[in-house]
């Protein structure tokens, strides 16, 4: 597959390039996605999608486009980039818009990635259904259970680029996940419970039981929910639930929203920002990550590179385009793996040793301003009463803004949430407003 993809992507460059391009890059990929799921002990979904695209952008007297195609007959691919060239000349210029610096694709690491797993590739009807009847039969059936869905999806996908400049390069994964979705009767309403769990490998991937075991404890741990009271104070927030809290704080960090006015990060580079507790590095290059690659979509060499570092923010992510624009050296376009350095407690021992507090396990929408770093989220959790989780908060915001609430974390766990890019541990802040009842 991938040998094609590259022929297809190098055979784009080339018609481009004789319709009259100064510079083109062209990037397919091609993916299979197969869906079981199972409700209440009823298969309910079995669906398969496989999807394969071409992208080809072109460089031509100043001027630059970018379009694409689902029809990768060689055919239609000639056709397709003898009118990307000829409409492009009708664009206006736009000096910012240049092919990747070659210099920008060398050193790019020969490790393996470990990305794929052929007995995920090689999964039958019968053991994708398996996997959903076993979560689901640990479920359904359940004291106060209303219903129970359980699912699986895998896949596999590889993808291809190719430049008229030097660039060529291809990407391959699969992956495998599963998960349980559980409701439940209460008196003061049906509290929910959910699980999903997996990676590139099927070695990653719990045990079906051990997941829908947790979906149910979620669940259970939700029942006799109350509004929560409008106080301030300390916040310990799961790893689950953590990385949510790290996205909204690093959306902002990339050139685009700072060369557009719209990230509070802007000011900040090289300064101290946050609590020396944090420490954020991007790391492209993990064995099996969730977001582990080479290189990213301008071809730049993939290498581990810090985002905060004892609470400094030492780097954005700048593509090509929004660097000329800021005067900036590219250091990547987006986020591969991001991952929390870690303290040395997990949750358990970390909650041992409170007094009083609020312990965060999942959020319940909300917003975050981008430019100002103001926020207001929902929250579900906990009252914690030495040391122990209480009675479950089903209704209670959080607000501040993140910069000020990261200056307030006090501790980091060291057990980062698995089934996330972002790996994100158990964070602990004090200060924190909540508003309830």
């Amino acid at each position: 597959m991938v040998d094609t993809l590259l022929s297809l992507a190098g055979a784009a460059v080339e018609s481009a390039k004789a319709a009259g391009a100064a510079e083109a890059w062209a990037s397919t990929s091609r993916s299979r996605q197969v869906e079981f799921s199972v409700r209440d002990g009823v298969l309910e979904k079995v669906s398969e999608a496989t999807s394969q695209s071409l992208s080809l952008q072109v460089w031509v007297d100043g001027r630059y486009s970018s379009t694409s195609s689902t029809d990768l007959r060689p055919e239609e691919l000639a056709r397709l980039a003898r009118e990307a060239v000829e409409l492009t000349r009708a664009l206006q210029p736009d000096p910012h818009r240049q092919v990747p610096d070659p210099a920008l694709f060398a050193g790019r690491a020969t490790v393996d990635l470990d990305l794929v797993d052929p007995t995920v590739q090689a999964l039958t009807r019968e053991q994708r259904e398996a996997l959903c009847r076993e979560q689901n039969e640990a479920l359904a059936g359940q004291d106060k259970v209303i219903s129970a869905t359980s699912g699986s999806t895998d896949g596999h996908g590889a993808s291809a680029m190719v430049s008229s400049n030097g660039f060529q390069g291809s990407q391959e994964s699969t992956w495998l996940w599963i998960g349980s979705e559980v409701t439940l009767q209460d008196a003061v309403g049906r509290p929910e419970g959910w699980m999903w769990a997996g990676g590139p490998h099927r070695a990653m991937v719990p045990a079906p039981a051990q997941v829908a075991a947790e979906a149910m404890k979620r669940a259970r741990d939700r029942l006799g929910s109350q509004k929560g009271p409008t106080t301030r104070g300390l916040m310990v927030v799961e790893p689950s639930a953590a990385g949510r809290l790290l996205q909204s704080l690093l959306a902002a960090a990339n050139a685009g929203a700072v060369q557009q006015g719209r990230s509070f990060w802007g000011s900040r580079l090289g300064k101290k920002a946050v609590s020396g507790k944090l420490t954020v590095t991007d790391e492209p290059l993990l064995p099996r990550g969730l977001a582990s690659r080479l290189y990213d979509g301008e071809g730049i060499a993939a290498k581990a590179m810090p985002l905060i570092e004892g609470g400094v923010f030492k780097n954005l992510y700048v593509d090509t385009y929004y660097g000329r624009k800021l005067g900036m050296a590219p250091t990547t376009g987006g986020p591969s793996n991001r991952v929390v350095k870690p303290g040395k407690r997990a949750l358990a021992a970390i909650m041992s040793d409170l007094g009083e507090g609020v312990l965060v396990t999942s959020w319940l929408g909300g917003n975050a301003d981008s430019t100002t770093g103001d926020f207001s989220l929902g929250m579900r959790g906990h009252h914690v009463t030495k040391g122990r989780a209480g009675p479950p908060i089903g209704e209670m915001n959080v607000t501040g803004n993140l910069v000020d609430l990261f200056s307030r974390l006090v501790e980091v766990g060291n057990d980062p949430w698995p089934y996330s890019a972002l790996r994100a541990p158990t964070l602990v802040f004090e200060g924190v407003d909540f508003s309830g009842a």
